[in-house]
């Protein structure tokens, strides 16, 4: 079973090991016409998992997973590739998984994931493939601290920004945390207007 404590993501990991893996092919263009997050997972690599007459493939890409045991995805490199679409990072999310580990992301998709809770971990290509060789495998994804520890491999630091961080950590957004901090602004301009 994996857990959540503040700031850090204790989880088996599950593993699509295709490298190119595209923000069409995390959600397809045919359910982006919503702008509610909610609901998206059950169309998640849905092409992967789905005929064109919506029956379930078998086997289908997401079979064995188990989102209350895995909510760490590991996948091959260049992850998210693609057109821009937050959509992509808000199915991942409603589908169960917390963070994603690859040895390198999209930057668009990086940046729509930091911004919506679910984080990037980039690695190594030598930590990417003994995760990708070694499927539900323990993690410990430390998020104030940038770094991962696997199982019977080692402790890794990964980039983070600290406001990124810190707001991945808190279970906010931007926008949140300008909310927050809503009465020091206020102050601040009341300083410079007078």
């Amino acid at each position: 079973m994996s857990t959540q404590a503040q700031g850090v993501i204790e989880s088996r990991t599950f593993v699509l090991a295709q490298e190119d893996i595209d923000t069409d092919q995390i959600i397809p263009a045919q359910f982006l016409t919503t702008t509610e997050r909610e609901g998206l997972g059950q169309f998640c690599f849905y092409q992967w998992r789905f005929n064109p007459d919506g029956s379930p493939r078998q086997p289908g890409a997401l079979d064995d997973y188990d989102p209350q045991r895995q909510q760490v995805l590991v996948a091959g490199h260049n992850f998210g590739c693609g057109s821009s679409r937050e959509h992509a990072p808000w199915a991942l999310l409603d589908i169960g998984f917390r963070a994603v580990i690859s040895s390198q992301f999209a930057d668009i998709f990086r940046n729509n994931s930091l911004k919506n809770g679910l984080l990037p971990v980039e690695v190594s290509e030598e930590v990417a493939r003994f995760l990708i060789e070694h499927p539900d495998h323990e993690v410990r994804i430390d998020i104030p601290a940038t770094q991962i520890h696997i199982a019977e491999l080692g402790t890794y630091d990964f980039p983070l920004d600290r406001f990124s961080a810190h707001c991945i950590t808190e279970g906010i957004d931007q926008l949140d945390y300008l909310i927050r901090h809503e009465e020091d602004i206020a102050r601040h301009e009341q300083r410079r207007a007078g």
